[in-house]
């Protein structure tokens, strides 16, 4: 028994550091390209610009657009772990609950920012779900399906909050430490739900993300 658990704690270490390689690599690329930028899967775009994101990573070019583009980010999650709490695990009611929490927090804040900033703009975002609809599911397949999405979710999160840090656009502190706490809150989630899936489900979550 504990030979299986240092093996899955190591598969669950492996796989965590193959993901944060990747993001150092697309934020490196990104920042070495202007003109380059996310395509395929769950892509934002805000009124006038500054951000795309993507399978394949993120573009952030504007505080304003990185403001907009998370609330509507958050937006998502939130919704989705409120639907943990019919999960019959307390582990999944806890995260859900702690992420409805957090993300609800940093949405009034940034939405707050948008109207003492930047008040002659709608904040408006053209964006398309990342995460499957969960109504419905229960048991294994509802806490299976939220981790393998919601990994993606949180890695899109990630590589937006990296780009505004590495960019320097941030025209507040405020901006930028709120992109810091992000990145480093959402990058121990990744583990400790990848950590989840392999003990409950001896699987990791798939490499490729696509809007469903």
């Amino acid at each position: 028994m504990r030979e299986t658990v240092r093996t899955r704690t190591a598969l669950a270490t492996a796989v965590v550091a193959v993901l944060v390689a990747a993001l150092a690599t697309i934020v490196t690329l990104a920042v070495a390209d202007d003109d380059w930028s996310g395509h395929r899967g769950a892509m934002m775009s805000s009124e006038g610009g500054g951000a795309m994101l993507g399978m394949h990573g993120t573009r952030v070019t504007s505080e304003y657009a990185f403001l907009a583009e998370m609330v509507v980010h958050h937006e998502e999650a939130v919704m989705a772990a409120r639907e943990l709490e019919r999960s019959e695990r307390p582990e999944m009611r806890a995260f859900g609950e702690s992420i409805v929490e957090s993300q609800t927090a940093q949405i009034d804040q940034m939405e707050g920012w948008l109207a003492d900033w930047y008040p002659d703009r709608s904040g408006r975002v053209d964006y398309r779900p990342m995460m499957r609809d969960l109504d419905g599911l229960s048991g294994d397949e509802l806490d299976r399906v939220f981790l393998e999405d919601m990994i993606g979710h949180h890695m899109a999160a990630v590589m937006m909050s990296q780009q505004l840090i590495v960019r320097g656009v941030a025209d507040h502190d405020e901006v930028e430490d709120l992109a810091a706490t992000i990145r480093d809150e959402q990058h121990d989630e990744i583990f400790q739900m990848h950590q989840w899936l392999s003990d409950w489900f001896g699987s990791s979550a798939p490499m490729h993300w696509s809007s469903r």
